[in-house]
């Protein structure tokens, strides 16, 4: 009788263990490992730029365009974070944007943002803005005209200002020959005028 009374105590004691373990297993959440499987989107902004004029005034350039490249748009965000203003420009856009920068070539205190583009395989092109208060397109003149122009024409700024090589051919006597010219420009008035830099200036 003893030994029957202590087996159901044991038998007991188990039972009641293995509830209050089962108990406390149900309250433990289940941890699930999850992949997280990263996806690279493609660059939605082929270029990108970043100018500033100084502390807390600067311009960014960026163009976007899915399918052909050389066709998209691009925006100019003006920030000016000390006067808490700022304004954005639209652009649609023909060629692929290779460079940007700013200048003040008319020295009116005002800046240029300079953005250049690659319009077809070898021929550089610019677009120009001014700002004041707000964006205005300034009129860059091109050089297609220009006789046994074929192209490879390279921008480049040079002691404050803007200059342009520009590779001529020339055929004499059956014989093809390759000059460089420099032109340089100016802007008054919100326009510009190029002048070809000799040798030796």
């Amino acid at each position: 009788m003893i030994l029957k009374d202590l087996l159901k105590s044991v038998f007991a004691v188990v039972a009641v263990s293995v509830m209050i373990s089962a108990c406390n297993d149900s309250e433990k959440p289940v941890q699930t490992q999850q992949k997280v499987v990263e996806t690279k989107q493609p660059n939605p902004f082929p270029f990108y730029k970043s100018i500033e004029i100084k502390p807390g005034y600067y311009f960014e350039v960026v163009s976007w365009g899915k399918g052909v490249d050389s066709v998209g748009g691009f925006l100019i965000l003006m920030s000016d974070s000390t006067k808490n203003n700022y304004k954005t420009l639209s652009v649609q856009r023909e060629g692929i944007i290779t460079d940007a920068w700013n200048m003040d070539l008319d020295n009116d205190g005002n800046p240029e943002i300079y953005v250049q583009t690659l319009v077809r395989k070898n021929v550089a092109d610019v677009n120009v803005y001014e700002f004041n208060s707000d964006f205005n397109k300034i009129s860059f003149p091109g050089i297609s005209s220009l006789k046994g122009y074929k192209g490879d024409d390279k921008f480049f700024v040079k002691n404050g200002d803007l200059f342009r090589s520009v590779p001529i051919v020339q055929t004499e006597n059956g014989k093809m020959t390759t000059l460089v010219k420099t032109l340089k420009y100016r802007l008054s008035g919100n326009s510009f005028s190029s002048s070809e830099v000799k040798p030796g200036e």
